[in-house]
């Protein structure tokens, strides 16, 4: 329509943007200044990885502290490399990774290619050997 509002039907404004992964790495101390140094070295702004934003909190019902994360384009810097870096990180405090955990939703190709990674999968072809995607194909 025309750059001006509508006297009756006002405007509607649409954004987009590409998917990002909210990804929480949880550690075995409560020690929040632990986590914020981890997300310090971890995020992009300081130094850290690309299209990584990085905060260190505290979980008070766990008495746990977290690094939780927004991973804004997964393709560039995967998942598994993220983790690696809060492993290394954490190992220099004395502490380690008791779990982690992705909020929302996912994509697969971040989750495969974890897999893959961890794994040391070798000639590794979603298409052909995921079962999902060849029932889904077929």
């Amino acid at each position: 329509g025309p750059p001006r509002l509508h006297p009756t039907a006002g405007a509607t404004c649409v954004g987009a943007r590409p998917y990002l992964i909210a990804y929480n790495v949880n550690l075995n101390t409560p020690d929040v200044t632990v986590a914020q140094r981890i997300a310090e070295a971890v995020r992009e702004k300081d130094g850290g990885l690309t299209n990584v934003r990085a905060i260190g909190i505290y979980l008070s019902a766990r008495h746990q502290a977290q690094v939780s994360m927004n991973l804004l384009d997964p393709g560039r810097t995967p998942v598994h490399r993220v983790l690696e870096l809060v492993r290394r990180e954490a190992a220099r405090y004395g502490v380690s990774v008791s779990g982690t955990e992705i909020v929302g939703l996912v994509p697969a190709e971040a989750l495969l290619a974890a897999a893959a990674y961890y794994l040391q999968l070798e000639n590794f072809d979603p298409a052909r050997q995921v079962l999902e995607f060849r029932l889904h194909k077929e």
